[in-house]
């Protein structure tokens, strides 16, 4: 049996970077749809981005699974598609930010099929700017965490 793709649509928030800041995550397979959304107190808008797409991938149960992964982040998607990542590995990471997020990154990833579609923030891509809206939501909660 083949299944099919998971869409996963992130999208991170920061006012002020750093600041108080939230990411929001859709995840969808046929016609079900999870939404994730999370603030925190003091973060950046690059960890942001790629905490929701962690955290989007450490939701989906499936080993193997085939996701597209929607996200305006360039820091997130150029890292990932242009070798970005492969390099910092390779360095141990030497002189570069958030490397807690982009090892948690490399585990959640870890064998699954990932394909990365970067679309231009607000400009009137529905997915994200409805992440757009949980993540701004998230950080002007009262329930924030400490930072990301």
């Amino acid at each position: 049996m083949t299944r099919g793709t998971i869409q996963m649509f992130t999208d991170g928030a920061c006012s002020g970077n750093p600041g108080p800041g939230g990411y929001g995550v859709i995840l969808r397979y046929g016609d079900s749809e999870k939404t994730i959304s999370q603030g925190f107190k003091s973060t950046t808008n690059n960890r942001m981005e790629l905490l929701a797409v962690i955290v989007g991938l450490e939701a989906i149960k499936w080993k193997n699974a085939d996701i597209e992964i929607y996200s305006d982040s360039t820091y997130v998607v150029n890292a990932v598609t242009k070798g970005w990542l492969e390099r910092w590995v390779l360095t141990g990471f030497k002189g570069k930010a958030n490397v807690d997020l982009w090892e948690r990154y490399l585990q959640c990833a870890q064998g699954h099929n990932l394909r990365y579609i970067w679309v231009k923030g607000h400009a009137g891509h529905p997915e994200n700017e409805r992440c757009d809206r949980m993540a701004v939501a998230a950080y002007k909660s009262d329930n924030l965490l400490e930072d990301a």
